[in-house]
């Protein structure tokens, strides 16, 4: 009996989700957990940017924030920014000018705002039909505004008759009369025909639009409109400030509604200068708050809160499987904890997920596959770890030679010189590559703004080597990962001295 609950406690754990996309809206309601203060900030009605590494819960969030927002009374519109128009086509046609796709990118967004809205329309949720109609009218005109670029040919014809006709009679005597007739005809005629030849083009016009928009929030009051969008790192990046404008000209100032970016840090760009202007987003400015997950899931301080936040992560997932296993009684969190694991275990787990929740989820499946019938021991949890990084994290950072090429001369510093997994790196001017490595999830920021006594001048970031990819460099039966320290005279990394 033992040995078949635990089969249905990893069963459980390999069946949770992977990707918040995939999960019905109430499980995601009912699986929600905060990070700090995290669901707070993003209940604010301020315009916001959260920042997130893949797997931190950006989607999670946002499609959360959804449910809540329509709990309350108001409206809103959550876009998957990968399913407008065509990413992988118009938008990545360099042939084009980026005016021309940004332009068309802008149409395309708009264009599912509005269908959003239409929808909402017809099933009756919105309080002033008639005048949210009109809005949604006015902002099709705005939206569908086209010009042709092109040549244009001119042709004027002219044509022109005059024709004059005449007559006198005369006779005299008491029958004599006089009859005269002058009869004069003139027409003229004019026609002028206008050829333009080329490619018809959208334009938008900020003015109309962002009065459209207003109309359509004033036709919705007192409910506030939410604009969630999600994926923004999936739009080309010199794509990206042009969407960005959109929203800071027609959406932002608006009365009324209220928006939230989703994206990855190093992979944005809301901002480019502009003859003494600039294109996009000032972030701190137009948008007024940023919000990072990675910040709020770095738990390297607090091992407890850590424990907690995804005890209770998998406690919500777990839940709702076990519901549908017969005979299988449904523990609370702490029961769970010590029923699917065994000592020791439950923290390593933690510790190997980095703070990324997608990457625990995963992780624990492959611990618990790797189980099977019996509880999860720590042995378990970095097989798991290792073949999850050897799985996923490895061969997509194989596809980036800098970053890839990097890595390894860190793994061969820190790891293999060093005999560590951390080490510390100057705040500012990091390459490129460092960023494609955090991204991927293969280094963890797990300190920021560390002083160096020596120089109080000079800030440093601490990281640390994925734990998965330290675990796979082991000899089998090693130590195992060693603790997160931070020491200046002997953790700070020379970029340029790796790469002479």
């Amino acid at each position: 009996m033992a040995q078949a609950v635990q089969l249905h406690l990893n069963q459980a754990l390999m069946r949770i989700p992977r990707r918040a996309e995939s999960a019905d809206r109430s499980t995601l309601a009912a699986t929600y957990v905060s990070a700090g203060s995290f669901s707070a900030l993003i209940n604010s009605a301020d315009h916001q940017i959260l920042f997130g590494r893949r797997g931190t819960g950006k989607t999670h969030g946002l499609l959360h924030l959804h449910d809540l927002v329509g709990q309350t009374g108001d409206v809103a519109l959550y876009l998957d920014l990968r399913t407008i128009g065509s990413t992988g086509g118009l938008y990545a046609n360099e042939a084009l000018s980026p005016a021309q796709r940004g332009t068309q990118l802008l149409v395309d967004t708009l264009e599912a705002v509005h269908d959003q809205l239409l929808a909402l329309a017809v099933e009756g949720q919105v309080p002033g039909q008639d005048s949210f109609l009109r809005g949604l009218d006015a902002l099709v005109a705005a939206v569908t505004e086209v010009e042709v670029v092109g040549e244009t040919e001119q042709e004027q014809t002219r044509s022109a008759a005059d024709e004059r006709e005449g007559g006198l009679e005369a006779s005299l005597g008491r029958t004599s009369g006089l009859r005269g007739s002058l009869r004069r005809s003139a027409s003229t005629t004019a026609s002028s025909r206008q050829k333009r030849t080329g490619v018809e083009q959208h334009r938008v016009l900020f003015g109309p639009l962002s009065r459209a928009i207003q109309a359509v929030t004033d036709g919705m009051r007192p409910a506030r409109l939410w604009l969630l969008l999600d994926e923004w790192s999936s739009v080309p990046l010199d794509l990206q400030p042009f969407l960005a404008d959109l929203l800071r000209r027609s959406v932002l100032p608006v009365r009324g509604i209220t928006v939230k970016i989703a994206t990855i840090e190093h992979r944005a760009r809301f901002f480019v200068p502009a003859d003494g202007d600039y294109v996009g987003i000032e972030v701190g400015s137009d948008a007024a708050t940023t919000v990072s997950l990675d910040d709020a899931l770095v738990f390297d301080q607090s091992r407890e809160r850590a424990q907690a936040f995804f005890l209770q992560l998998f406690h919500n997932h777990v839940r709702p499987i076990l519901a549908t296993m017969p005979r299988m009684a449904i523990p609370d969190a702490g029961e769970f904890a010590k029923e699917a694991f065994q000592e020791g275990a439950f923290a390593e787990l933690v510790r190997a997920a980095e703070g990324v929740p997608r990457d625990a989820i995963n992780i624990a499946a492959l611990a618990a596959q790797h189980a099977h019938t019996g509880k999860i021991d720590r042995s378990h949890v970095r097989r798991a770890a290792r073949d999850w990084y050897l799985r996923d994290k490895k061969v997509a950072v194989s596809r980036q030679a800098e970053a890839d090429r990097l890595l390894a001369r860190l793994i061969d510093e820190v790891v293999g010189r060093r005999r560590s997994r951390t080490f510390l790196l100057p705040a500012a001017d990091r390459p490129p590559a460092i960023d494609a490595l955090c991204d991927a999830r293969l280094l963890h920021v797990l300190r920021r703004g560390l002083v160096d006594p020596r120089h109080p001048g000079n800030l440093y970031d601490g990281f640390a080597i994925d734990y998965g990819c330290y675990v796979s460099l082991l000899r089998e039966g090693g130590k195992g990962v060693p603790a997160d320290v931070f020491r200046f005279d002997k953790a700070v990394v020379d970029l340029a001295r790796l790469d002479g």
